[in-house]
Formats: C-alpha cells, sequence, structure tokens
C-alpha cells in the first residue's frame, strides 16, 4: 500500500446523495441498475452504473443515502455514460455493500 498526502486526499471528492430513480441496465456485462442520484443544490442529479442487484432491488434503492465520488469524469459504460462513482465495499460473497451515511445528512454534504 502506497501512503499519500493529505492533499491527495482532498482531491477526491466524495458526497452523499439520495437515489431517486433506479432503471435496469440489461446492456450491462455483469448485472447492474442505472441509479439517479440526488446530490443537492451544488451538483445537481447525477446518473450511475452499479453492479449491486444482488443485494438491491428498485424498492431498495429508492429514497437511499449513498456516497458518491463526483469528480472521476464521466465513464462510458456500453450506450450508458456514468457520471459518479457510486462506493461500496465488498461482502464475504463479493457482493457490493452500499456505503452510506450512519443517518440521513444534507444531499450534497462532502466527506471529510
Amino acid at each position: 500500500m502506497s501512503v499519500i498526502s493529505f492533499d491527495d486526499f482532498t482531491k477526491v471528492d466524495i458526497r452523499v446523495g439520495t437515489i431517486i430513480g433506479v432503471q435496469p441496465f440489461p446492456e450491462a456485462r455483469k448485472p447492474a441498475w442505472k441509479l439517479t442520484i440526488d446530490l443537492g443544490a451544488e451538483i445537481g442529479t447525477k446518473r450511475s452504473s452499479a453492479q449491486i442487484t444482488d443485494l438491491y432491488g428498485i424498492d431498495d434503492l429508492m429514497g437511499r443515502q449513498v456516497a458518491c465520488v463526483v469528480n472521476l469524469g464521466p465513464r462510458q459504460i456500453g450506450p450508458f455514460i456514468s457520471e459518479v462513482l457510486t462506493l461500496g465495499f465488498p461482502d464475504k460473497d463479493k457482493n457490493v455493500v452500499l456505503v452510506a451515511p450512519e443517518r440521513a445528512v444534507p444531499n450534497g454534504s462532502r466527506l471529510f
């Protein structure tokens, strides 16, 4: 593991947002959802592709707050452009468990 400076860490802009839309993504190589995430007034609404179908259905995701990296730039995933990276950790079976605040915080709040 390499050590980074605090300045390097602050370059990664991690914000919280609320999932306001979920659509199937049948064109993805691995099962995924297309998420629409409200990241607050400063950033607005962004889209993300997330390979989280093993643990999360549409009803589980709607209204859920998640952590996202908002300054990576867009990424083309098949016919879809993912604008933010939705963060998660692998569980023991390598399914993605979403990262979220322990209690509700305003959309757009930055991790520090």
